[in-house]
């Protein structure tokens, strides 16, 4: 299980808040393309554990996932975690979704 303190806590549900009204200014689209990935994954790396947040999803379906510490990785539906700017990704990299999903790493949103 991974502990989120309360400031986490709070800017998930800060993240979640300013999302849904996002998402809802955009119902022209037919299927919004972040309702496929989780809003964090977490992952450990270099003895630290970071929340990587769901920043975008380009046109091609990767999205890129955003950490502290100015570290990010990508991953697309049917591909594996990758690291952005090196090879050493911690525990995320080579996984893919459903795999994140399985071992928790990946938290969606909950309604």
């Amino acid at each position: 299980m991974v502990y989120l303190s309360p400031f986490l806590k709070i800017s998930v549900a800060m993240l979640a808040t300013c999302g849904a009204s996002l998402l809802s200014s955009t119902s022209a689209y037919a299927q919004d393309p972040f309702d496929d990935f989780p809003l964090v994954i977490s992952c450990e790396y270099k003895g630290t554990y970071h929340a990587f947040y769901l920043s975008r999803v380009t046109k091609d379906g990767t999205a890129t996932f955003s950490a502290s510490d100015r570290i990010a990785g990508t991953i697309t539906l049917d591909g594996k975690a990758k690291a952005v700017g090196g090879s050493d990704g911690g525990s995320c990299v080579g996984k893919t979704l459903k795999e994140l999903r399985a071992s928790g790493q990946a938290h969606d949103l909950k309604s």
